[in-house]
């Protein structure tokens, strides 16, 4: 079935249940949680030439249709049991992946040939590019995309969006570094080479501020790529008096380099940031 076909038949079905009864229906649901697991289709996409990026709504719609058809069964791993709807992924030594025990991906995801997994998860949807880790106990939730040459380090956690399916999901760009226990949601855009020191959160309406110049520049869903950004909080009135509440402070912005693993190294150790 071509993309075109799926594509159709999934937005119908979407819109009226019962037409999952139908073969057809049933099946271009199936076959577009394959395309994504093979990373034939993806749930977002970057426009060419543009820092925006599109939402395949109806990719979205195909994982929401694919829980009404699939039954929990028991699975098992080695000693391990689970008792779910999906299926894991499989096929990581063909798919040049290094995957380290326990490590877990649900099948719709797909992670391309050269990125390594430590025991972590990554959840339907989402789309880990090459050359980037996915470190020990990190999270890539629902339909999150993670760029080329990215470092989730221990304990980040990326938040799913698959409702509503219009909605942009993570997106973590080519070259980022994640300090450790991170966190990002609600569909906030970390553009390219940004690096976010360790517990850093951030979600769709946190204020990112740039000190950096002579007066305070916010931004929010979005980090500016090559930014440095650390925690901070900003003082905010309530009926209850002023209090502290959280936000995220770029504090310098990484230098262009055709070596991005010495202009991280030197970022790390300019800003002082934690990781």
């Amino acid at each position: 079935m071509n993309l075109q076909s799926m594509e159709k038949l999934v937005t119908e079905a979407f819109g009226d249940r019962q037409l999952l009864k139908k073969d057809a229906y049933a099946q271009a649901v199936l076959d577009t949680i394959a395309a994504l697991d093979s990373g034939m289709v993806r749930v977002a996409e970057p426009q060419q030439g543009q820092t925006q990026w599109k939402v395949n709504i109806w990719a979205k719609q195909a994982i929401l249709l694919y829980f009404s058809l699939t039954q929990m069964e028991v699975m098992e791993s080695g000693p391990f049991e689970y008792y779910d709807k999906m299926p894991l992924k499989k096929g990581y030594q063909a798919a040049g992946v290094r995957v380290v025990p326990p490590a877990t991906v649900r099948y719709g995801a797909h992670i391309e040939s050269g990125a390594i997994l430590m025991p972590s998860y990554v959840n339907i949807g989402g789309y880990v590019s090459a050359g980037s880790m996915v470190d020990t106990w990190a999270t890539v939730g629902s339909c999150a995309q993670v760029g080329k040459g990215v470092h989730l380090s221990g304990g980040v956690g990326l938040g799913g969006v698959l409702e509503p399916p219009s909605a942009l999901p993570v997106i973590i760009d080519d070259g980022a570094f994640l300090g450790s226990r991170c966190i990002v949601v609600e569909g906030v855009h970390v553009e390219k080479e940004a690096v976010l020191g360790a517990n850093v959160t951030i979600t769709a309406s946190t204020p990112i501020i740039d000190v950096t110049g002579p007066e305070p520049v916010t931004y929010k869903g979005r980090v500016p790529a090559r930014s440095v950004v650390i925690p901070g909080s900003m003082t905010k009135s309530f009926p209850a008096g002023d209090f502290g509440v959280t936000c995220a402070l770029i504090i310098g912005k990484r230098k262009e380099s055709t070596d991005q693993k010495t202009s991280l190294n030197d970022v790390l150790r300019e800003f002082n940031v934690p990781v």
